[in-house]
Order: C-alpha cells, then structure tokens, then sequence
C-alpha cells in the first residue's frame, strides 16, 4: 500500500468534525481517533510494517499505553523485535514497573506513538524510557497534526519522524 492509500484509508477510517478537546488542552474542530483506525487489521498491519522500516539498528520497540499498544505490538510482529510497554503511572500491585514486558535498561529503544499534537504524553513516556536505562533512539508517530509535536520532541533532544501528516491527510 503506498503512502496515499494508507492516508486515505486511516481518513475514511478515523476522521471526526465536530467539538473536540485534546490531551492537550487544546480544541479542535477534527479529530483522528486513533482507536478507529488501529483496530482496522489492513491499517494496523500496514502501520506496523512502516514503524518496522523505521527501526534503524533499535533492540526493543517501546509504546505507551493505552493506545500506542497495539502500534507496538504491529510493529513487534512487523519486525521480529520485542516490544515494551509504558505505563501512565505505577500500579500499587504485582511489579509495580512502568515499563512492562521486554527490559530497556541499557537497550537501543524507538518510542512509537499514535497521534501527535503537542507530544506531551510521548515525551513523558520517553522520559520513563531514560529513567528505566533505555537509550533512546528516535520517537515515530502513526500520525503529526503539525501542531508542535516535531518542534516539542526535538527540542527535548530526540529524532522526530511521522510516517502520515495532516497535510497527507488533506485536513
């Protein structure tokens, strides 16, 4: 599937008009809803091939819960490399980690993320990563609303990459 048709799928699949507000605070006459489009297997599969070629010489893939999960573990299946997951917060049972499956201490980790508009909740789970002992190698998101997600994680020292933008999603 080329770049235009993963575009146009993820568009038919996700997009919303109406009144929203986003993780950021920020409102928005639109919105990608990423759980539209993630849970579609041709989206998901063709997502996780294209994070996967994105990988570079990384050990683990890392995505931060909730909805970057199944992202991860496309990109697992994509790869053959393990993936991890980032917790929002510590749970007061069992392990206790934020980071949970595949350890990161001391390995090469590429963060992928759904949608970004500020990156915020990206950046907080890259900041997790380091915590955890990962080096991290760059953050990729399915989808940059070209709102200051690139400036954001750049400015905080890491790669950005987008594999879809608004502009290929003719918002």
């Amino acid at each position: 599937m080329d770049k235009a048709e993963l575009a146009q799928r993820v568009r038919k699949a996700a997009y919303l008009e109406g009144d929203f507000v986003l993780r950021s605070g920020q409102r928005s006459k639109y919105y990608v809803d990423k759980y539209l489009f993630e849970t579609d297997p041709v989206i998901l599969a063709e997502l996780g091939r294209l994070f996967a070629q994105r990988l570079g010489d990384a050990d683990v893939i890392a995505g931060p819960e909730l909805g970057a999960v199944a992202l991860a573990a496309a990109t697992s299946m994509a790869s053959g490399k393990p993936f991890a997951i980032v917790r929002k917060a510590k749970k007061d049972y069992a392990t206790g980690k934020l980071v949970e499956g595949t350890p990161v201490a001391g390995k090469k980790v590429v963060l992928v993320e759904d949608i970004g508009t500020t990156a915020g909740a990206a950046l907080e789970a890259a900041a997790v990563l380091k915590e955890a002992g990962a080096i991290l190698l760059k953050l990729v998101f399915a989808v940059d609303r070209q709102q200051g997600a690139r400036e954001n994680v750049e400015k905080a020292g890491y790669a950005f990459e987008a594999i879809l933008t608004k502009a290929d999603l003719e918002i």
